[in-house]
């Protein structure tokens, strides 16, 4: 079974081509927005549309080139449906849908959260169930997946997401965009000692996510501070930033662990992804924690942490292989939650 996929939910443009038999991945092709955003210190939603619409068309032939096949070599297309930058959902929605109605072939609505989610299982043999922390500029959420479609939150953040606390904290650290890779590359050289920060809801029960008050004490460091910024400060920021998040995000998996143990539900990892699971020092923390309870620890090559169109086709590969397809009038979402409403959740419009 071959299934391509499109994403578009925010900055990035790909489409990806994917098998369920090996070699699992066959072609990706990828534009990415940076240059076009970074002036603007973030994404700017209408700038990510017309992007997305200027590369979808070259981007579907450059994958299929590479795969050295035709559309008519391709069992179904799957398509990000949400949550997600409305526009560009739509321009990768309506592509797909497009192509799926001239082929005859199926069309699979993916949630690229379920997308993020499932992904470790293309790069891994992982089985369900598992344990996820999703986390990413827009989401920040811990998981238990039992399947495909079957997942249940245990916690999410109550404010911000994980990556947007990032991103906020690089432009005012004067780094640009994107926000937590330049903010790992200046934490190499900082002490992450250097600058106390809050650290929300450690030590709390639960498994729910506060950013908003660890951005707030960044502004306040950064405003205290003479101007220009040293890049001793920067550093020290960056690093003291990067072990506090790290430290938020272990406590808060620990607790998740915990109880799914007095439940006794039996993980078969600690999976972590979206773009923020790409972070080195986040993954090390994670590591430690699942050694604790005795669990491999698992995330996706970096490549696959961050949007792309392999993650879209796999999800749409699971979901087909169990005989789940969408109508071609399925509507594009910019609100999707993955499980049951949970406070910080917005209803499913």
């Amino acid at each position: 079974m071959k299934i391509l996929g499109i994403e578009s939910s925010c900055d990035e443009t790909a489409v990806g081509i994917v098998c369920d038999d090996a070699p699992r991945i066959l072609a990706h092709a990828l534009a990415s927005q940076e240059n076009a955003h970074r002036p603007y210190g973030g994404v700017v939603p209408e700038i990510a549309a017309r992007a997305h619409l200027a590369k979808i068309d070259d981007l579907v032939r450059q994958a299929l080139a590479e795969a050295s096949l035709t559309l008519a070599d391709i069992d179904g297309i799957a398509a990000t449906c949400g949550p997600g930058l409305i526009g560009g959902v739509m321009v990768g929605a309506m592509m797909g849908k497009a192509m799926a109605a001239v082929t005859e072939k199926p069309f699979i609505a993916v949630n690229h959260l379920e997308a993020h989610g499932l992904s470790i299982r293309l790069s891994e043999d992982v089985p369900f169930p598992y344990l996820l922390l999703l986390i990413s500029g827009g989401h920040c959420q811990l998981l238990w997946v039992k399947g495909v479609g079957a997942y249940e939150l245990l916690g999410a953040s109550l404010d911000d997401a994980v990556g947007e606390c990032f991103d906020k904290s690089a432009k005012l650290l004067g780094l640009g965009y994107p926000g937590g890779v330049l903010i790992e590359k200046a934490a190499k050289e900082g002490n992450p000692n250097a600058i106390p920060l809050p650290r929300p809801l450690i030590g709390r029960k639960g498994c729910d996510f506060s950013f908003s008050g660890l951005k707030t004490a960044v502004r306040l460091a950064v405003e205290a501070q003479e101007k220009p910024l040293t890049s001793s400060f920067i550093a020290d920021m960056a690093a003291s930033l990067e072990q506090t998040i790290a430290a938020i995000l272990q406590d808060r998996a620990e607790n998740a662990l915990s109880l799914l143990e007095t439940r006794g539900d039996k993980p078969a990892a600690l999976v972590a992804a979206g773009g923020v699971a790409a972070n080195l020092a986040i993954r090390q923390a994670l590591t430690s924690c699942a050694a604790r309870h005795k669990l491999p620890f698992l995330a996706p090559p970096p490549a696959l942490c961050t949007d792309n169109g392999l993650m879209i086709a796999w999800a749409g590969l699971e979901r087909l292989r169990l005989g789940l397809s969408d109508p071609l009038d399925t509507r594009a979402r910019p609100r999707w939650p993955l499980a049951p409403k949970q406070l910080g959740e917005f209803p499913d419009e």
